[in-house]
């Protein structure tokens, strides 16, 4: 609202009224018209002592390659340029027999006291090896980003679901009533799959992620165009208009939670903006983090990773932080081509960042209840269509990388095995409805109670399946 309207005199109750065109009750009936964004949140609770409080999710989109960066294949470069054959062919990766091996551009080495082998494309994180889960053994349903995306996020290929971060702020609830329970930290992104990836679907539309855009010191799609003063103004007519209608109104309630969730809003727009300036951060931390790179996609991704670890620090339950699309392309580390240039382009931007969050969160004391997740929604193929200098690796789910660090989970350790090629799982395969049910597990929560009563079914995140997988625990 323009406040020159009243140049004279702060503005009536009428005055507004008739400025606004009553704002209020049509922005209640959009409201209304999704009963759950209108039921205040009851979270489900914990089952029992929990390892973590918070988790912040890395979203590698696009698959990195695991043969180039946590699972060692030295046969590969020994067989460089020969065909895979018939035997190797997988409907669960792109593959023809008459493709080739094509061996790593970087070297690996086992890094730490646990002797954990990580390559050369991400010596930041490869240094923090012994901090690092690395599961070597996750099996997909499809090649392909949108699907494998929304599996990752919700259990599901097909969308329509809950994203972990609502189930898990539907479960625990938030401990900032001042800020959303789950936020996602975007660089200029969707990935495939779009905001299904991150929406609540049936659970209340206060489980939903909550975007923060990275540009500049401050978040531009948070800060109110008005002063507080204005904000304060509209709120107030606001409740006064809302309250008038919920004492005449069988929804009496349900009017009452909108009511509170303007005034959640409102407070957001005050907590946000001074929670994602990072100037008070010693230069010490702002090195760490990388914020003083040139690169516009590091700065501000170093810039995400250093605001997750403050929204932890303030109550968030849940983060994530999605990767920048440098290049044209279908997703950030979808190389099908021009592996080794892009590859090494997305490690420049994103190794440093997440290897100083988990640095910055140990020695504050908080990796042990901060469960960091570092994934893609895929692998990439161990072989390619032939040899040349711009070549790349294809889609591949029958066997690919990822690692959990902190929350509870055991660092320096490798579980699960893929073949002698990096082409198909040969011990202790995964799913990620088992990734799901452990993560839950870390807080507090049992993945079997934890559900919604939806179109006749008690729904949960892992449907039917999942399970704990307690060798990946500490």
């Amino acid at each position: 609202m323009d406040v020159r309207l009243f140049p004279d005199a702060s503005p009536s109750r009428r005055d507004l009224l008739a400025a606004s065109g009553s704002f209020g009750l049509l922005a209640l009936a959009g409201l209304m018209s999704d009963r759950a964004y209108a039921e205040p949140l009851a979270p489900a609770g914990a089952q029992f002592p929990a390892k973590a409080k918070n988790v912040i999710f890395c979203f590698m989109d696009g698959g990195p390659s695991h043969v180039d960066t946590w699972d060692y294949k030295p046969a590969l470069a020994r067989h460089h340029g020969e065909k895979i054959g018939a035997g190797a062919v997988s409907k669960l990766s792109q593959s023809k027999a008459d493709r080739v091996w094509l061996g790593s551009p970087w070297k690996f080495q086992q890094r730490g006291d646990s002797g954990l082998w990580a390559s050369d494309l991400l010596p930041h994180l490869a240094a923090a090896a012994d901090d690092l889960c690395v599961v070597r053994s996750l099996v997909g349903i499809q090649p392909l980003h949108g699907q494998q995306s929304l599996l990752l996020h919700t259990g599901r290929v097909t969308g329509q679901a809950p994203s972990l971060g609502s189930w898990v702020l539907y479960g625990l609830g938030t401990e900032n009533q001042n800020l959303p329970g789950y936020v996602l930290l975007n660089n200029d992104w969707i990935p495939n799959g779009g905001f299904e990836n991150f929406a609540s679907a049936f659970l209340p539309a206060t489980t939903g992620a909550t975007l923060l855009r990275p540009r500049g010191a401050t978040v531009d799609n948070i800060v109110p165009a008005d002063s507080a003063a204005i904000q304060r103004r509209k709120l107030s007519l606001l409740r006064e208009q809302d309250e008038e209608l919920a004492a005449s109104s069988a929804e009496g309630q349900a009017i009452e939670a909108a009511i509170d969730n303007y005034e959640t809003a409102f407070r957001m727009q005050s907590a946000i903006p001074q929670l994602a300036d990072v100037r008070d951060e010693s230069e010490s931390t702002r090195r760490l983090y990388g914020l003083d790179r040139q690169n516009e996609h590091q700065k501000y991704y170093s810039l995400q990773c250093l605001r997750a670890r403050r929204l932890v620090e303030a109550g968030v339950r849940f983060v994530e932080i999605t990767c920048p699309l440098t290049h044209s392309n279908n997703s950030p580390w979808d190389q099908h081509s021009q592996l080794q240039k892009h590859h090494g382009e997305n490690a420049r931007i994103t190794d440093q960042p997440v290897a100083a969050l988990l640095a910055d969160l140990k020695q504050r004391g908080l990796l042990d209840e901060t469960l960091i997740v570092w994934a893609g929604e895929m692998g990439r193929t161990p072989h390619t269509t032939k040899i040349s200098d711009g070549c790349g690796r294809d889609h591949h789910v029958n066997g690919y990388s990822i690692f959990l660090a902190g929350g509870g989970f055991r660092g320096g350790q490798a579980y699960g095995e893929t073949d002698d090629f990096g082409n198909a799982v040969a011990a202790d395969p995964l799913t990620i409805h088992d990734i799901h049910a452990t993560i839950l597990h870390q807080l507090g929560i049992d993945h079997e109670q934890l559900t919604f009563r939806f179109g006749g079914f008690d729904v949960r995140l892992t449907g039917v399946a999942g399970q704990v997988v307690k060798k990946l625990l500490a």
